[in-house]
């Protein structure tokens, strides 16, 4: 199954794997990967039902499945040990791919706008259930719709949130839109996955990154993911959205360039 997911590859030396988040695919990781391809190798992924992968559907559709399925395709492309590096839901499929895949092909992880627990629980900050139980009943009406409107979620709080959701829509909405199997199963990840208590396990160098203006991931969960990991590292961006990447590019870039090169030999 590993064989028909749509991964592309630019540069050369570490590689560093790019996961998307939930209803987009990889092309929002576009710009990112230009301008790391001169130090790395970027293996940007759809993953299983969506972008160009959106006829890998694996049933069950769960994180066990979908993490083996992108550590296979990425040996596919490269012998060389990873750095993966997850965004929002791609963040808890990195994370158990770090957690259960050989510490010799996992050099380290990158979790950005990511949270090891999306839904709201009992003291604990998340995305309330209703959210995610609205998105479930609009996909069966009108799935672009749907994703359109998530996507404008993406840049909730960017001081410039119109030139962001632009530049996402437009990054995004050049691939095939995802399988509506796919999105269903992936928010089935972000109510039930609870990967909490095996951070502590999390044994490579592992980098977290927020938006603090964030419409998803509410502040309130760094200190609590700093008290569960409190050997990885933490960046928070002002005026960052759930996309950082975006809304606060070049900050963004050069931070993680910053922490790339303190932690390994390009």
């Amino acid at each position: 199954m590993a064989q028909s997911l749509h991964i592309s590859s630019i540069g050369e030396g570490i590689p560093i794997v790019l996961l998307h988040g939930w209803g987009l695919n990889s092309a929002v990781f576009t710009p990112l990967a230009d301008v790391l391809s001169s130090d790395y190798q970027l293996l940007s992924v759809d993953l299983p039902g969506y972008g160009y992968s959106r006829n890998n559907v694996p049933s069950p559709y769960n994180l066990a499945q979908i993490a083996d399925i992108v550590a296979e395709g990425v040996e596919q492309h490269s012998e060389k040990p990873a750095i993966y590096l997850g965004w929002s839901m791609g963040g808890l499929i990195a994370t158990h791919i770090a957690l259960h895949h050989s510490p010799e092909k996992v050099l380290g992880l990158v979790t950005v706008a990511s949270t090891p627990c999306f839904a709201q629980q009992e003291n604990w900050p998340g995305i309330k259930r209703v959210l995610l139980d609205g998105f479930h009943q609009q996909i069966a009406t009108d799935i672009e719709r749907t994703l359109n409107g998530f996507l404008k979620i993406q840049a909730m709080g960017s001081p410039h949130i119109k030139e962001d959701i632009k530049n996402i829509q437009r990054l995004v909405m050049s691939a095939p839109l995802p399988d509506k199997e796919a999105l269903i199963g992936g928010l089935g990840l972000l109510n039930d996955i609870d990967l909490r208590l095996a951070l502590s396990d999390i044994a490579s160098p592992f980098l977290r990154v927020y938006g603090k203006m964030d419409g998803l991931v509410p502040k309130a969960i760094i200190e609590r993911v700093n008290e569960l990991s409190p050997e990885s590292t933490s960046i928070v961006f002002d005026k960052a959205s759930h996309a950082p990447f975006i809304s606060d590019f070049e900050g963004f870039t050069s931070a993680l360039k910053s922490w790339l090169k303190g932690n390994f030999n390009t």
